[in-house]
């Protein structure tokens, strides 16, 4: 296996931190805009998208702050992080990603959290 490349995005959002927060913390959130289902036990997550399941392993959560999960199936360093920026001066937020993606892959990754984003950004309104 290759290694993998680290990428972060950063994705302004008009919403509180708070409000943002409880869409990729809760299974219910990540529901309405990530996949087509998501069940949680304790830390591990199973996300569900056209009857196929991922499971992921939540590694660290920061109440309205960040979240990290881990794909069951990955059994190197890597991860997927949800992380909401506060500008001290504006108070501007937004939503950072950070994800890991083999090198020829990067550009499909970052597109398909562009894609996500659009559809957080329409559930909430923002």
């Amino acid at each position: 296996m290759s290694d993998k490349i680290k990428f972060e995005i950063e994705f302004p959002i008009q919403a509180s931190p708070k409000m943002l927060y409880q869409y990729f913390a809760t299974p219910s959130g990540l529901s309405e805009w990530f996949a087509d289902n998501v069940n949680s036990r304790g830390e591990m997550f199973t996300f569900i998208w056209d009857g196929a399941e991922e499971i992921a392993k939540m590694l660290t959560k920061k109440r309205d702050s960040k979240i990290r999960f881990r794909w069951e199936e990955n059994e190197d360093d890597t991860y997927f992080e949800f992380r909401i920026q506060v500008d001290a001066l504006t108070n501007d937020v937004s939503l950072m990603i950070t994800d890991f993606a083999d090198e020829d892959e990067v550009e499909d990754s970052k597109m398909f959290w562009e894609n996500q984003i659009s559809e957080l950004k329409h559930t909430i309104g923002a």
